[in-house]
């Protein structure tokens, strides 16, 4: 029986000492002790197409999703910290729970991602600086929300787990309500100045509105029920 508890209590020890070595950071502290920290590996674990969109001017791309960020990431002096973040902090939670386990001692793990850090105004770099391509503005994005009586806007990510989910079911919302609903799906990684704008930070977002103006807010996965029931309580009154 003393056996079972020293096991038991060596367990929660191993887990205590796991969730120690990872620091979750809002955006702000996140930048203010990468300044405190010169050298500090700055890892950005978002696709390479996400990484060129805008990143952190001292990050190197290793996307977690790739099939050697275990090996890429071993390179790195376990001892020393080390920063990491992605667009909404999920993959970046993920990667610093690796990280931890494979014995890096000292992981920062930036809450929100690049959305609360363009929130907050943060400054950040490009790889594609003479690219012509312009995001829609706020004037055309008000525009989008009086092309019917009522309109569902759905900011979402191709990476977005949450996002695939609602994908099939807020097209079935599309097709049955089109008569008075239309519903508007936005890229999150194309749109970076408009989420921006629109304070925008984290992922899904559902927004609807009804004659132009914003009735009902949403963060996180929505059923399809949840959905319908928010359309027909707006569209009675």
């Amino acid at each position: 029986m003393p056996k079972f508890h020293l096991l038991i209590a060596f367990t929660l020890f191993s887990l205590a000492s796991l969730a120690q070595s990872v620091q979750k950071l809002s955006a702000v502290e996140f930048s203010q002790l990468l300044k405190s920290s010169p050298g500090a590996a700055v890892i950005d674990v978002r696709t390479a197409g996400e990484f060129q969109g805008g990143h952190l001017s001292t990050a190197i791309n290793y996307p977690l999703n790739s099939g050697d960020f275990g090996q890429k990431i071993g390179t790195l002096d376990r001892n020393k910290p080390v920063f990491v973040y992605c667009l909404s902090g999920a993959r970046s939670n993920a990667a610093a729970q690796q990280m931890t386990a494979m014995g890096f001692t000292r992981v920062y793990d930036m809450a929100g991602g690049m959305m609360q850090w363009r929130a907050n105004g943060l400054p950040e770099s490009t790889a594609s600086k003479g690219s012509s391509k312009k995001g829609m503005t706020l004037a055309e994005y008000q525009q989008l929300t009086r092309k019917k009586p009522m309109v569902l806007i759905d900011f979402y990510a191709d990476w977005c787990a949450p996002c695939k989910k609602m994908k099939p079911f807020l097209e079935e919302i599309d097709k049955e309500k089109a008569a008075s609903v239309d519903v508007i799906r936005i890229d999150a990684d194309a749109e970076k100045e408009l989420c921006r704008q629109l304070k925008v930070d984290a992922l899904p977002v559902l927004v609807l509105y009804k004659d132009g103006k914003e009735v009902w807010k949403h963060k996180e996965f929505a059923s399809k029920n949840d959905i319908l029931a928010k359309i027909k309580q707006f569209s009675n009154k």
